[in-house]
């Protein structure tokens, strides 16, 4: 059920101070969480497939087969686990969004209450807040989207976000996938390609790393160190599993 929009214009005063003071803030998160998605999953996973398979004294033709094949079944499965993880929360907010819309109609003393109880726990008085719920419910549109950021934490999600999703996380997986295997496509020897192997996924996890930190706000040598470190420790798992069942 749509509710009516009535937007009330800024001040000009107001609006010439905003337009003097510009803030820069990362707006890219949910775009940085997927490509952390995927190329994570991309560099792990393959890496320690190649490893296990070096470590069982495959050649490296056969490697670099069962690499690529499993980078192009990671990267759909991923893909598709991205589109639906979006999509389910473009479902979450449709039906909370048409909740909302009922009960501001159907119960709106209960739902004014609650705008209340939200804006007393930011510590405004009962005196400050009433013009604010008296000024929501004369704004339908308004009163919804409040609701919805306010009482249930949700944001209004991009009706192109669960594609993007999903070609992003794909994409950033076979990226990932890729630099393992590399070797193996020169040097038909697997017990050798799996060292330069070991060498470029390395690198490539600690910059990753660093740059997953950087973008993320934790520490980047930190951020390193601990992703390079849990590529080390899958290959090497991988690795030692295949040496012992084939010696």
């Amino acid at each position: 059920m749509a509710v009516p929009e009535h937007r009330i214009s800024l001040e000009p005063e107001k609006k010439t101070l905003l337009n003097l003071h510009t803030e820069k803030h990362f707006t890219a998160g949910e775009i940085v969480r997927d490509v952390i998605i995927g190329v994570s999953d991309g560099l792990t996973v393959p890496f320690a497939l190649a490893a296990g398979l070096s470590g069982a004294n495959a050649t490296s033709s056969i490697v670099l087969t069962a690499g690529i094949a499993e980078v192009v079944a990671g990267a759909i499965s991923m893909g598709l686990g991205g589109y639906l993880a979006a999509k389910s929360e473009t479902d979450h907010y449709a039906r909370e969004l048409k909740r909302e819309q009922e009960e501001i109609i159907a119960v709106p003393e209960t739902e004014a209450a609650e705008v209340a109880e939200i804006l007393a726990q930011y510590g405004v008085e009962a005196h400050e807040y009433a013009p604010v719920v008296n000024a929501l419910r004369k704004n339908p549109q308004a009163w919804v989207d409040f609701m919805m950021k306010f009482e249930l934490g949700l944001e209004k999600p991009d009706p192109r976000r669960a594609l993007h999703s999903a070609m992003t996380i794909a994409i950033a997986y076979i990226m990932g996938g890729a630099v393992p295997l590399v070797p193996y496509m020169f040097i038909p020897r697997a017990a050798e390609a799996v060292v330069f192997s070991v060498v470029v996924t390395l690198l490539a996890l600690l910059l990753f790393g660093y740059a997953k930190g950087h973008f993320t706000g934790n520490k980047p040598f930190r951020s390193a160190l601990e992703t390079a470190l849990i590529g080390a420790i899958a290959s090497a798992a991988a690795f030692a599993l295949a040496k012992a069942f084939h010696p």
